[in-house]
């Protein structure tokens, strides 16, 4: 009792201060029990005692209390996340890789997943001085056996909660409510998703795991007191993490956000036997519960955003028809995004499999043609969920490319355009793991759609002209010889639809130059051919003035093509 008149900590004064306490307690609750165990008459002088005993042993479990408190307080580890080896490479100064909207030019290579270690290891870290343990070990033994191990969980649960409360401050996890996180703009969501996926990894996998280990280390011979204890300090932080996850699942599902939605469903899915495993016999807990749950509304939210991509693409309407006839944004949004999804595939496989396909492909007039034929070859059993999902959105996708191709009054823009578009998602599916999930048939197909509508292409721009540069017609009325008239009329009614076409399609676009120079030779050996065919084969009826461009110009002329800046000919003449 005269530790009650000095204000010190006893654990303050040194080892040998701490033990003679300790002793001296456990003496006065030996002796409390003594005098219990002797069923003395009330109000006697022994009774007396045992009512001194009780206050004794009561003022020195408030004591102790206050002492196991202060050594958890005053010993507590710094915890340091930017030393773990797993540190996510997030750095919000930079790209943040989200995918912006269709609209964007700069879509093309922003698209991009964080990469996120899966490794089961934990990592166990001092959070309280490994000196002070056997300390706060005999202090919780000596409470509990004194019957006042309530007290002692309660003490150590409020010191924890705190700790476990700044670990996730450290963590840069804000509390934030339901209606917070709903009213959040999106660069601003997506930076505290990345911060949540990492802070969800470090916080179960090192502090959990640390904080379980610590539990076990002071109250291990009291297993159930331990569990217990550790699930209580921790329910309020891990609550506060996954009350997150629930408000992302809950928010309105946009395609931008689906990348995002698929690393909090995988990081939580991968800690989900981590979670088990902490919580395994905490009866109390809601916690396993907590988690598995958002994790299943975390992948219906995936999947309902990803059906949601899938209406967008098949209600973006064009009121004009796209400059020059290049690769549409809608194509370049829809072909990057799918290319990242494709990282998640098994995930993807997960949180699809229940969907029926029927549900979401699209059955419009219009696009009915298109979804049949590419899904022809996908409906036997060994495709997977996302093959079919991603195969229906590039249908749905072709669909509204044909349609915007018909807001081009020019047949060969149009198929110059449908050229551009289908090949480009031939060439992202080709040199990507959608490879592997859309399939080689898939590929094969498209390259044969886009090499069909770059002959359907030159067929709608030369056929006619170079119907001009046929004998047919050219004859003098009832004879065979050549008409002068008719020839000249014929060259120059070529040079004129040759420079028309020139000025056109000088400026429509090809943005790959392998496919630019392709359609530029093929176009050339047509046209070249045929204008050296016909001159050679009238030159001695045609007079030199009227050769306008010899076949080296033309040539030239036609490297001018696809290059999207529009040039012309008129006034100009070979020299």
């Amino acid at each position: 009792m005269r530790w009650e008149a000095n204000q010190s900590m006893i654990w303050d004064c040194g080892p040998d201060e701490a033990y003679e306490y300790l002793r001296a307690v456990d003496e006065g609750r030996k002796l409390t029990e003594s005098l219990e165990s002797l069923n003395l008459a009330k109000d006697s002088e022994e009774d007396g005692f045992l009512h001194r005993a009780h206050d004794v042993l009561q003022t020195a479990m408030v004591r102790l209390e206050e002492e196991f408190k202060h050594l958890l307080v005053q010993n507590r580890q710094p915890f340091e996340p930017e030393h773990m080896s797993f540190r996510s490479s997030e750095d919000d100064t930079i790209d943040d890789g989200s995918i912006v909207s269709y609209g964007d030019e700069s879509v093309e290579d922003v698209v991009q997943r964080d990469s996120i270690s899966r490794g089961s290891e934990e990592y166990i870290i001092e959070l309280v001085h490994p000196d002070v343990i056997p300390d706060l070990k005999s202090i919780a033994s000596l409470m509990f056996v004194s019957n006042y191990g309530r007290e002692c969980s309660q003490a150590y649960v409020s010191v924890r909660k705190d700790a476990l409360d700044d670990c996730l401050f450290i963590l840069e996890v804000e509390k934030l409510s339901i209606e917070d996180v709903l009213k959040m703009e999106w660069n601003t969501l997506n930076s505290k998703i990345r911060r949540w996926v990492r802070a969800m990894k470090i916080f179960v996998r090192v502090y959990l795991a640390s904080e379980r280990w610590l539990s076990d280390q002071i109250f291990g011979e009291l297993e159930s007191v331990s569990l217990a204890c550790f699930a209580e300090s921790s329910k309020a932080s891990i609550l506060q993490l996954l009350n997150f996850g629930e408000a992302i699942a809950i928010g309105p599902y946009q395609p931008e956000k689906l990348i995002r939605i698929l690393d909090m469903y995988e990081v939580l899915a991968d800690l989900l036997t981590d979670i088990d495993a902490l919580y395994m016999g905490a009866t109390e807990s809601s916690v396993r519960t907590e988690c598995q749950d958002v994790l299943r509304r975390l992948g219906d939210c995936a999947k309902a955003t990803f059906l949601e991509l899938e209406n967008a693409v098949a209600t973006n309407i064009s009121a004009n028809a796209f400059p020059g006839g290049g690769i549409h944004h809608l194509t370049r949004y829809v072909m990057n995004y799918i290319r990242t999804l494709a990282d998640y595939g098994k995930t993807l496989d997960v949180v699809l499999k229940d969907h029926e396909k029927e549900d979401h492909v699209s059955t419009s007039p219009d696009m009915s043609p298109v979804s049949e034929e590419d899904n022809s070859s996908c409906e036997s059993s060994s495709a997977s969920p996302v093959a079919l999902h991603f195969r229906s959105l590039l249908s749905i996708l072709e669909c509204n490319l044909e349609d915007k191709s018909k807001l081009y009054r020019d047949e060969s823009l149009r198929h110059l355009f449908l050229m551009n578009n289908i090949h480009y998602m031939a060439e992202k599916a080709k040199s990507s793991e959608l490879r592997n999930v859309l399939g080689d048939e898939w590929i094969r197909k498209h390259n044969w759609k886009f090499q069909l509508h770059a002959m359907n292409y030159e067929r709608a721009t030369w056929s006619s002209i170079l119907s001009l540069l046929r004998d047919e017609g050219i004859q003098n009325p009832g004879s065979t010889s050549i008409s002068r008239t008719l020839l000249k009329e014929r060259l120059q009614s070529f040079y004129l639809a040759f420079e028309e076409v020139y000025k056109s399609q000088t400026g429509w676009c090809i943005p790959d130059s392998q496919l630019r120079e392709d359609l530029r030779i093929s176009t050339s050996l047509k046209v070249i051919q045929a204008y050296r065919t016909f001159v050679g084969r009238n030159t001695n009826h045609i007079s030199e003035k009227h050769i306008k461009y010899n076949a080296d110009d033309l040539e030239h002329y036609l490297l001018d093509f696809f290059e999207g800046s529009p040039k012309s000919l008129h006034g100009s003449h070979r020299k």
